[in-house]
């Protein structure tokens, strides 16, 4: 057996399940089928074409995909919107002829045909919107008829002036430089649609109208409901999409200088190709200009590759058709059924063996030996609060806890019978520390670290430090900040428990049971974060030691208290000071004696022990029933023990059946007493400690007193 376990343990070690699930979350994993087809769009095109690499080659496709970027980019600022534009080549064909009209028949400069055309294209582009946006009209037949009545016009259009245009010459260097010239080595149109492409990728999404776009598009309802102006803002991609197709067209017409009756004829297939090729979504609310612009590369290798091999211009149209047809099933089948993948592949847990579990029957000799010390413990604000996960008090025997409404609540000392809510975070607070000047720092599940004054004043300090080179998960940002504590100098410790998992999600993390927690340093002094530690089994409660260069670490699924030196001598190493608990550390304090108060949320059970040898039963635990159903840890019976530097068990308190305190999270000794809070709780605890100083509390005895 223990061979096998030491070839599960590596197997789980050296191969990274998890990584296929953190792809497989992330926005970008929705490109990954569109750049793997571009790969082999290139390879398959680049083998089958000899000159396919060449500079010329290049050179004259770039041209090209600066004028199909731009009404790729318009049909998608469309499509985000939940809306589709079919008179894209009609639109493209329009500002063709108008500015061949504007230079070679009217002779105006170069300026002013470009802004005329702008003014038509976007009059084309405010009828639809009209129509769509205000009226309410069906946008697939509505810019179906404007693709034939533009169309109409175009050809009108050249049956008057095909001839004079194709008769004068325009002599302008600027005219020549917009369709043959270069820009740093690229070709200017090609440098137009870059510069707009990282333009319109600002607009969608960094500015308050971009992000009314994708919210239109992901539920139009629910946009208007919230006083988004959804009509004027659906009309607004229209015009837009109208005036980069006039964009287009000006460019296209400046390097080609004429106009046929096939001009932009099939555009509306391929823009909306390369739109729903490189990954945006048909239903609306769902894409990107990066996106666009993969998908716009690709088509335009497929039908430049496709014309360089002889084919037919039908037979390309029905190879972008059966491209569009196998994209559009991609992200029908992707969209409705990625929840569903994640949720079968995201869970991954590891080989982990706890040490032998130490007896806790009452008539062992055990220092864990189960009592009912806990159980006439005196009750303070019983159903007047929720999810007091950790409490703490001030210098004048004032009681704060977090509630799950997101409220610090003061029960106002000395008998803690007058409440009131002290501050409004919005998150639900976990661990708190005072620091020198009175002000609570606290970890607020998925917000990060904040601070109250003691006016009831809430200010961020940190949510998110350095991110880790080589991680494929983005840990920049702090999803679950759970305890802190303060070093003499002013820097804050705080713990993070998961870098995978929401605070709501922390028994999926303890069925995973992988290393995702660490530790992080906030300097108020400098405003820097970092990380100072990691690898860390659910980081779960931080305390200082006395020596003011180290602190303690509980690491909950492994069942133990850590040591970390951050300063001194040992600066960075780490010891464990207590190993093979009974069950899981939360919150860890200080004791008035010089030793430590720790809180153990549940009890390990034999069978869970087991699992955590077994990674693959609970992977298929994980993959085949309801979450409900798994396998969690016990949370039904808590202690609380104290123990001292060496890791010496000296006292046990226990509430046999749960009566007064069913979960425990932390304590606070102050003034003789202990008061428990739990996380789960509809109370808070206060047990009389024999033979403790009645005058002791930890702001004093940490910082001194009060000046």
């Amino acid at each position: 057996m223990a061979g096998v376990d030491a070839f599960v343990r590596w197997r789980y070690r050296l191969v990274p399940d998890h990584i296929v699930g953190e792809i497989l979350s992330k926005r970008w994993a929705d490109n990954l089928i569109p750049f793997l087809f571009l790969l082999a769009t290139i390879l398959v095109f680049g083998a089958n074409i000899r000159d396919f690499y060449t500079i010329g080659y290049l050179s004259d496709a770039t041209r090209q995909l600066g004028e199909f970027l731009l009404v790729v980019i318009g049909m998608v600022i469309v499509m985000l919107g939940g809306g589709i534009d079919l008179s894209v080549g009609s639109t493209f064909a329009l500002a063709n002829i108008v500015t061949l009209i504007a230079m070679n028949v009217l002779g105006w400069p170069v300026w002013l045909a470009l802004l005329a055309t702008l003014v038509v294209n976007g009059m084309v582009g405010l009828m639809n919107g009209v129509l769509i946006g205000y009226l309410r009209m069906r946008a697939f037949l509505t810019t179906l008829v404007t693709l034939i009545m533009i169309r109409a016009v175009v050809d009108i259009l050249l049956l008057k002036y095909s001839v004079p245009i194709s008769g004068a010459s325009v002599t302008s260097a600027l005219w020549d430089y917009v369709g043959d010239g270069t820009l740093l080595g690229l070709p200017f149109s090609f440098v137009v649609a870059l510069a707009i492409a990282a333009i319109t990728h600002v607009f969608l999404s960094r500015s308050r109208p971009g992000w009314h776009v994708a919210a239109i598009g992901g539920s139009r309802r629910s946009a208007y409901n919230i006083g988004i102006p959804v009509r004027r803002t659906v009309c607004m991609t229209y015009v837009l999409s109208g005036m980069l197709c006039g964009i287009a067209g000006f460019l296209f017409a400046a390097r080609l200088g004429g106009a046929g009756a096939d001009t932009g004829v099939g555009l509306d297939l391929q823009a909306l190709t390369a739109a729903v090729l490189g990954g945006n979504s048909l239903g609306g609310g769902r894409g990107s200009v990066a996106k666009g612009a993969l998908g716009a590369v690709i088509v335009l290798i497929v039908i430049n590759g496709l014309v360089r091999l002889g084919f037919q211009s039908g037979a390309t149209s029905m190879v972008l058709g059966l491209i569009l047809l196998m994209a559009v099933s991609i992200d029908v089948r992707w969209f409705k059924n990625r929840h569903k993948v994640l949720s079968k592949v995201y869970v991954s847990p590891m080989f982990f063996r706890l040490p032998p579990r130490p007896s806790t029957l009452p008539d062992s000799a055990s220092p864990y030996a189960l009592n009912d010390k806990l159980r006439d413990v005196e009750v303070i604000g019983l159903d007047r609060i929720e999810g007091p996960e950790d409490v703490i008090l001030d210098r004048d025997d004032n009681l704060y806890c977090g509630s799950r409404h997101g409220d610090i609540v003061k029960f106002f000392g000395p008998d803690h019978q007058r409440s009131e809510i002290f501050a409004h975070i919005g998150g639900h607070p976990l661990g708190m520390a005072f620091d020198r000047a009175g002000h609570l720092q606290v970890c607020v599940g998925g917000m990060g670290l904040y601070a109250v004054s003691p006016a009831g004043e809430v200010r961020k300090m940190t949510d998110e430090t350095n991110r880790s080179p080589r991680s494929i998960i983005d840990d920049a940002r702090v999803r679950f900040a759970d305890d802190v504590d303060i070093a003499p100098d002013g820097r804050i410790f705080f713990s993070e428990a998961s870098i995978r998992y929401e605070s709501q999600d922390w028994a999926v993390d303890g069925v995973e049971c992988r290393p995702n927690g660490r530790v992080i340093c906030y300097d108020p002094r400098n405003g820097t974060t970092r990380t100072v530690l990691r690898n860390i089994r659910l980081a779960n409660g931080i305390c200082m030691a006395s020596d003011g260069q180290s602190l303690l670490l509980n690491e909950t699924w492994a069942c133990r208290v850590l040591r970390y030196w951050f300063d001194g001598p040992k600066a960075g190493k780490v010891e464990v000071v207590l190993d093979g608990l009974p069950g899981y550390p939360d919150n860890v304090n200080r004791a008035s004696d010089g030793n430590y108060w720790l809180a153990l949320v549940g009890m390990r059970t034999p069978v869970l022990d087991l699992a955590l040898r077994k990674p693959g039963f609970r992977r298929r635990m994980a993959r085949r029933i309801p979450m409900d159903e798994w396998l969690f840890p016990n949370i039904n019976t808590g202690c609380i023990v104290k123990f001292d530097e060496q890791g010496n068990i000296l006292d046990a308190l226990w509430d046999l059946g749960g009566q007064n305190h069913p979960m425990i999270t932390s304590m606070r000794e102050h003034r003789g007493h202990l008061y428990i809070g739990g996380i789960y709780n509809n109370r808070i605890g206060k047990y009389r400690i024999p033979g403790a100083d009645r005058n002791w509390t930890a702001q004093d005895h940490y910082w001194g007193p009060a000046r």
